[in-house]
Formats: C-alpha cells, sequence, structure tokens
C-alpha cells in the first residue's frame, strides 16, 4: 500500500474487506509447506493463533501509518511481498521442518497429481494477481495502471527466466516450470508493484525467476526440508528477492515512482534489508513457538497409517477422486 492510498476517502468496510484478502490468503499458502502431514484440528488451531500473533502485527508493522515500526522507517510494501509473502514462506518452511518429511520422501517420486490443474490454477493466479496489486491503489487511476503493467511484465520475465534456468541445468524445459516462474514472478513485484517502472519490472522477475529457481531445486535439494510445494523456495525467496529490489527500483532515475526526499538508492536498500530482517526473524521465533505448543497439547502430525491412506480419508472421510 502507498501512504496516499491509505489516506484515500473510502468506505472502511470496502477497505477492511480488501485488506481481509490478503489476511485469507497468507494462512493459505503456508498449507502448501506441509501438506499431507498436519492433522486438521492442529491446522485450525495453528492458523488461527499464527494469523493473530504473527500476520497482523506485521501487517500493523508495515501499513497501519504513523507510529507504526516499518511504517516509519519507510518500508516500501505496496501489495504485500513482506506482510504476505515473507511472512507465509518462512513459517511454511519452519512447519515443514518441525512435521519432519512425509513418508517416502525424498526417494518416492511426487510428481503433481495433474499438470492441468496446476497450470490451470497458475493461470487463474496470474489474472486474479491483478486484483491484488492493482487494487492496492484503492483507486483507478496511474497507479493502478502502473501497477498492472509491471505485473504482467515481471511474471512473463520470470516464467521465461525459470524456463531457461531449468533448461540449462536439467536440459529440458517444462511447463511445470514455467508455471512455477510465473508464480516467482508475482510473487516478487508484489512489494514493488506502486513504485517501479517497466524497466524496474524486468529486472525484477529476472531476478526472481533465476533466484528461487535455484532456491527451489539446488537450496532445497542441500539442506533437505520437504517443502511440499516450495512456499519458502518462491514466496519467501521471492518475496525476498523483490522486497530488496524495491528499494533499487522505486528510484525515479530507474524509471520508479521516485523515493522520499532525501533517501538515497542506497538508503532505501538498507531501510528495505531491515523490514525484511525483522520479518524473518519474529515469523520464525514466533510460528516455532506457536507449532510446539500445538503439538504439546493436541500433537501435529497424522500417524504413518493416516498418512498412507490420505488425509481426504482419515481425516475427513471423504474422497477427492472416485476410482
Amino acid at each position: 500500500m502507498t501512504r496516499e492510498s491509505l489516506t484515500l476517502a473510502i468506505p472502511e468496510t470496502v477497505f477492511a474487506t480488501f485488506q481481509m484478502t490478503f489476511a485469507i490468503i497468507t494462512p493459505a499458502l503456508i498449507v502448501g509447506a506441509f501438506a499431507e502431514r498436519m492433522k486438521f484440528s492442529a491446522l485450525l488451531w495453528f492458523m488461527g493463533i499464527w494469523f493473530t500473533v504473527v500476520y497482523l502485527p506485521i501487517a500493523h508493522m508495515v501499513w497501519s501509518g504513523d507510529g507504526a515500526l516499518m511504517w516509519d522507517w519507510g518500508v516500501l510494501d505496496f501489495a504485500g511481498g513482506t506482510v504476505v509473502h515473507i511472512n507465509a514462506g518462512v513459517a511454511g518452511l519452519v512447519a515443514a521442518l518441525v512435521l519432519g518429511k512425509r513418508k517416502g520422501y525424498p526417494t518416492t517420486a511426487m510428481p503433481p497429481h495433474n499438470l492441468g490443474y496446476t497450470v490451470i490454477g497458475a493461470s487463474m493466479l496470474w489474472v486474479g494477481w491483478f486484483g491484488f496489486n492493482a487494487g492496492s491503489a484503492v483507486a483507478a487511476n496511474e497507479s493502478a495502471g502502473m501497477a498492472m503493467l509491471v505485473t504482467q511484465i515481471a511474471t512473463a520475465t520470470a516464467a521465461l527466466a525459470w524456463m531457461f534456468s531449468e533448461w540449462v541445468n536439467h536440459g529440458k524445459a517444462s511447463v511445470l516450470g514455467i508455471a512455477t516462474g510465473a508464480v516467482a514472478g508475482l510473487v516478487a513485484i508484489t512489494p514493488a508493484s506502486g513504485t517501479a517502472g517497466p524497466l524496474g519490472a524486468l529486472a525484477i522477475g529476472a531476478a526472481s525467476g533465476i533466484v528461487c529457481f535455484l532456491a527451489s531445486t539446488k537450496l532445497k535439494r542441500a539442506l533437505g526440508y520437504d517443502d511440499s510445494l516450495d512456499v519458502f523456495g518462491v514466496h519467501a525467496v521471492g518475496g525476498i528477492v523483490g522486497a530488496l529490489l524495491t528499494g533499487i527500483f522505486a528510484a525515479a532515475s530507474l524509471g520508479g515512482a521516485g523515493l522520499a526526499e532525501g533517501v538515497t538508492i542506497a538508503g532505501q536498500l538498507w531501510i528495505q534489508t531491515k523490514g525484511v530482517v525483522v520479518t524473518l526473524v519474529y515469523t520464525a521465533v514466533l510460528s516455532y513457538i506457536i507449532l510446539k505448543l500445538v503439538d504439546l497439547t493436541i500433537g501435529l502430525r497424522v500417524n504413518e497409517e493416516q498418512e498412507t491412506e490420505g488425509l481426504d480419508l482419515s481425516q475427513h472421510d471423504e474422497r477427492g477422486y472416485i476410482l
């Protein structure tokens, strides 16, 4: 959100409803990191507590106006790169580490269940993301129009960057890689969508596609954690890339909307770095504590038999598909 957008005379109920869409999607992202492992009851408790003690304070620090920590620092986060994506990605990594790996991981092949659905979902995300980024202008104005443009440029660039990275490293390009790269681009441009120009969008898209590919493949393999849907590699890492580069490409000399008076590119980059570090530390520590408390009280993970049977049956007595 820009500082100007928060002062617009719009109905409070409309603004609150828009903010709640961010609040809903953030916990939903976390789930992808520990898919197929957590009890449904534990999920509800974790998400309820996490939303209250992690999401809301971070959102307040960034967007609530004068007196809020990151707002007063001058952190730029137009549509939630810090609040939504770094926040969710770090919590997802912590949850994946606390819960442990899925049965059979990494020796058992676990490809996407339905690649067609993956492409449909990524396409819906791409379109819907315009609502998040352009909508964060809270008006039909130049800021919203530019947010739509840079979102499109960064997303397409990141999809290509991931595709070529995969091609170089694995000898083949894949539609799964292109779809994942597109999401990485959407994530990375989110904090910069209100301040970057087309040049910045190209750079942010290219950087996010390459860096998120490396994080989701080489880094993940090296550290050995089981992040089912690469929530950390795409959302946290993409959010970090985007948040840091926001500080660079907001500069008017690089086609951006311009930095605050008296703030240099180096100064804004340092401000963005502080915002990223605070989010990483706060979210990681609190997420770990919440997970451990839930584990000590009702337990986090389903047993081996339930995991083998599948959570749709063991937790909900339903089948996703009738075979």
